[in-house]
């Protein structure tokens, strides 16, 4: 169209002469400069899909000055082809660009929320996850629209690229001569600023289809690398008499505190609110007679599928991604649970989030019983995404499991969901014996943080993340302090540390972890791991990694 308007213009066709409406320019004039905005625009898409980063950290105006060398070869490319192969280069390359710009957004959401890329074989898989997780938050209208937004921007990833790309080649093409002239003196220019080592000289978007192709390559050759890594199980074949021999007759909780993260009790706003709250626990916990000491260690995860975490902790194998996660629950690796379960202890889970069925459960995780927001009998409100209070949570195992006479000992997972996103209402403590079916909550007003006048979405959000781990925390004290016997002991950690929102760049993704007991041989035994003592790690306290966790455990309290 634009080479027409060219002619148009050029030959004196009547349309030349015609004046606009009001006395305005030719009309000739006026597509003439709407042809030219719509080729700045298509050449700005193309741009912007070519230079776009994948990485939160790199969104800043020196990206944006890249010069793309991919755009200067198709461009001379496309001139020099015949019309149909010049449109199907655009047709293909740009759908290309399209699926990249689409990996490159996928990239930027999961380096936010989950500090790693978005793995393109496997992560698809969350999709369904995240739009139920939508729904129990904002509700099921407000979902839907979200997702129809999200459905039409994927569309328009997709196509608008495609659109630009046909435009850009269409109207180089019309001046073959000229432009050829002006790639060939850019791409000397290109040449110079790369050899100089200048950022600006890139080939960005070959570098990341590049990337992509290789973690494609490293997700499908990772089958087999896991296979060997969950054969290699020293205790796989361990008898009974012979595992946990230290914790004979006591009764163990695996206690996962939801977002619990390092930043939660160091290098943070609000860590000085939960360093408290930890040190009060502490003295609390002395005064009844239990002592803990704490450490820290690395998640397999970050800002969220805690999943991942709870089965790199059960199996000591590292669980970083849903591939891994789907090999491994379908194996028949020694979980803590199945270990307990195969010692003489009764084993069960307390998933108070879960709303369906858990076939891994019985089959993987062995669990005698599984108990969720279906079967605990919670009558009470919903706090944000949190289903229940922990308070709630813990008194529903309490009543259900530690309470009963003449029964076995008992190893329980329980992950306790107050501290979850969004912390947007947080319950308060009551009496335990006022509980009762929850009911009471919806009669007390949910806990607002304090925080300073004048302060925005990010203070507020990170005070109520701080506000909700002093919750959960002081949740597990009282617990502990109500409940709690000599044959009690805890082991209590983060399942991963909250988003880049709340945690910054660069947090990194290790998580405290606290053993809490009353029986003072049971600490005695985990002397040599050098934790520091009480329920706060100190900034030199030791770092595992989460799958080292397993067989250390085990080997600890006397398993062979």
């Amino acid at each position: 169209m634009l080479l027409d308007e060219t002619h148009a213009v050029r030959t004196g066709t009547p349309d030349d002469a015609t004046p606009g409406a009001a006395g305005g320019p030719p009309a000739s004039g006026r597509r003439r400069v709407l042809g030219l905005a719509v080729s700045g625009l298509a050449l700005l898409i193309v741009w912007a899909a070519l230079i776009a980063p994948n990485h939160p950290r790199r969104l800043e105006p020196g990206t944006l000055a890249q010069f793309p060398l991919e755009l200067l070869v198709v461009v001379a490319v496309a001139v020099l082809l015949p019309v149909t192969p010049r449109r199907v280069l655009a047709v293909v390359v740009g759908a290309l660009l399209g699926v990249l710009l689409v990996l490159k957004v996928l990239d930027l959401g999961f380096f936010t929320a989950f500090d790693r890329p978005f793995d393109l074989i496997y992560d698809w898989g969350y999709a369904g996850i995240g739009v139920e997780t939508l729904r129990d938050a904002v509700g099921d209208s407000r979902a839907d629209v979200a997702v129809v937004l999200a459905v039409i921007g994927v569309v328009a990833l997709l196509v608008l690229p495609v659109l630009a790309l046909v435009r850009l080649t269409r109207v180089a093409a019309g001046r073959p001569g000229r432009v050829l002239h002006l790639t060939a003196a850019l791409a000397v220019v290109w040449l110079v600023l790369r050899l100089l080592g200048s950022p600006v000289a890139s080939t960005q978007a070959t570098a990341f289809a590049a990337r992509e192709v290789r973690s494609v390559e490293t997700s499908l050759r990772d089958h087999d690398v896991l296979a060997r890594l969950i054969a290699r199980d020293r205790f796989k074949a361990t008898p009974g008499d012979r595992l946990l021999t230290g914790l004979r007759g006591k009764d163990v909780l695996l206690v996962f505190v939801e977002s619990y993260g390092r930043v939660a009790v160091q290098g943070s706003s609000f860590a000085p609110g939960v360093d408290a709250a930890l040190d009060r626990g502490d003295a609390q916990l002395r005064a009844a007679g239990f002592s803990a000491r704490s450490a820290f260690l690395t998640s397999p995860t970050f800002g969220g599928i805690s999943w991942l975490a709870h089965a790199t902790m059960q199996t000591g194998v590292w669980a970083d991604r849903r591939r891994r996660y789907d090999q491994l629950v379908h194996t028949n690796r020694l979980t803590l649970s199945s270990a307990f379960k195969r010692a003489g202890w009764r084993s069960v889970g307390l998933m108070p989030q879960n709303k369906r069925a858990w076939p891994e459960g019985h089959s993987f995780y062995h669990y005698d019983a599984i108990y969720d927001r279906r079967n605990v009998g919670y009558r009470g409100p919903r706090f944000g995404l949190p289903s229940m209070p922990d308070q709630f949570a813990l008194l529903a195992l309490q009543r259900r499991e530690l309470a009963r006479r003449h029964r076995p000992p008992l190893f329980a997972e329980i992950d306790l969901v107050s501290s979850h996103a969004p912390w947007t209402r947080i319950p308060q403590l009551v009496p335990w014996d006022e509980v009762g079916d929850g009911s009471v909550f919806d009669r007390l007003p949910v806990q607002t943080p304090a925080v300073a006048a004048g302060a925005d979405d990010g203070d507020r959000r990170r005070a109520a993340y701080g506000r909700s781990i002093e919750y959960s925390l002081s949740a597990l004290v009282s617990f502990v302090r109500t409940y709690g016997d000599k044959d009690l002991v805890l082991v209590v950690l983060g399942d991963h540390q909250p988003a880049t929102t709340v945690s910054g760049e660069g947090a990194g993704h290790d998580v405290p972890v606290s053993i809490i007991a009353r029986d003072p041989k049971v600490l005695d035994r985990i002397a040599p791991w050098g934790f520091d003592g009480g329920l706060r790690p100190g900034p030199h306290a030791p770092v595992w990694r989460m799958d080292a966790f397993r067989d250390r455990f085990l080997t600890a309290f006397g398993s062979g």
